[in-house]
């Protein structure tokens, strides 16, 4: 054990007119920091973690979580960016202070504001994510690039709509029972299937229905040290927290194989001793239903290739021998990019804590959280357990 999760908070999901950046951060960094039990003068390192890139006016964030308590002034505060790992990101520095011993308390706070633009608009900030000079110019901006990504996958192992569609009912029945999810509406198979004027193709073979949405949130944690979160009235360990970069271009990678998540997901495992199948459950980052197809082969629960026989059978539904993103995912939650691996991490204490409501699963122990930035460039795997 090298660090826990002492306290969190989590906004709504959603579109959230009337919101700023500046009134979602300061909302989750006050119940975090009041969740955990400690007062703002304790906190010795704050992290933002915020992509922006364009989605507000206000690019320079690292001060606004001081807003929210004026004993915050003058601590240090650093904007963290990664692209839809930008949360994630936040996280690891702040277990970097703390194995530095530069601190004991660290609040980490993950905000996106993204409503303010129009669907095309948020999707020439989204594209950023990709190599530009290579992939600024793929149709339909990020879903583009999936797109591709889709076709490909299903050029090696034929057509996987079937296994998108029950990826995305899955999404929408768990979404129902998250109170923060930004959609909390069941969709059916055939909806989710078959190309409507409601769901029509966006980009290659995906439809609308296997995208996330544009969407507004924030999250916060509150990390601190083993000696100090003994002490604490609740604790959730990071058993293993792994990190691995790959090329940023597509064109200089197998794009299907997600090398990089399959790396982190075997680092995080092995440091952690532990089995795939010891986990209790996973959050992954479902930006698009192929995404979390390929994401059950990398993370080694099916071999290449395979990735529907764990929807198709049943092993990721809530009941089946390891249940994903029960939290509806990023495909119903919503993926607000910078709150998005903050948000993932308050879901598993959540769950490991026995506090996640509707959403609760039976006595879970331990927690498996993949984040992902970019077309499986920036990959973070955390492995959590309750320490009480």
């Amino acid at each position: 054990m090298t660090a826990c999760i002492v306290g969190w908070a989590h906004s709504k999901f959603g579109k959230l007119d009337g919101e700023t950046s500046e009134s979602l951060i300061t909302k989750v960094a006050s119940e975090a920091i009041a969740h955990a039990g400690i007062e703002p003068r304790d906190v010795d390192v704050i992290y933002v973690g915020n992509m922006n890139g364009g989605f507000v006016k206000q690019e320079f964030h690292s001060s606004l979580p001081l807003q929210t308590h004026p004993d915050l002034r003058f601590k240090p505060s650093t904007r963290v960016e990664n692209a839809c790992a930008t949360g994630s990101a936040a996280i690891h520095m702040g277990l970097n202070s703390l194995a530095a011993k530069k601190a004991r308390f660290v609040l980490v706070v993950g905000v996106e504001k993204m409503t303010e633009l129009n669907s095309a608009q948020a999707g020439d900030v989204l594209i950023k994510a990709s190599y530009v000079a290579e992939e600024a110019n793929i149709e339909a901006g990020f879903a583009g690039i999936f797109g591709k990504i889709t076709s490909a996958y299903f050029q090696r192992y034929g057509d996987k709509s079937d296994a998108l569609a029950r990826i995305a009912v899955k999404a929408h029945r768990n979404g129902v029972k998250n109170p923060f999810a930004h959609f909390q509406k069941e969709f059916d198979y055939a909806f989710c299937r078959n190309p409507s004027d409601k769901n029509p193709f966006v980009a290659g073979p995906l439809k609308r229905t296997d995208c996330s949405p544009v969407t507004d949130g924030a999250a916060a944690v509150i990390l601190a040290d083993t000696d100090a979160a003994l002490g604490m009235k609740q604790a959730i360990a990071f058993r293993a927290a792994e990190h691995v970069n790959d090329f940023l271009p597509m064109s200089k990678r197998d794009i299907i194989q997600f090398d990089g998540p399959t790396l982190a997901w075997k680092r995080a495992l092995e440091s952690a001793r532990l089995d795939l199948l010891d986990l209790s459950f996973v959050e992954t980052h479902d930006c698009f239903t192929s995404a979390e197809l390929i994401e059950y082969e990398a993370m080694g629960l099916t071999p290449r290739g395979q990735g529907e026989r764990a929807i198709l059978e049943g092993w990721v539904e809530r009941d089946g021998k390891l249940p994903i993103n029960v939290s509806g995912g990023l495909k119903a939650k919503g993926h607000p990019v910078g709150a998005t691996g903050v948000s993932m991490h308050v879901m598993s204490c959540l769950q490991l804590s026995g506090t996640a409501g509707g959403m609760q699963l039976q006595a879970p122990k331990l927690a498996g959280i993949f984040n992902m930035g970019g077309a499986a460039v920036a990959n973070y795997v955390s492995i959590l357990e309750p320490v009480k």
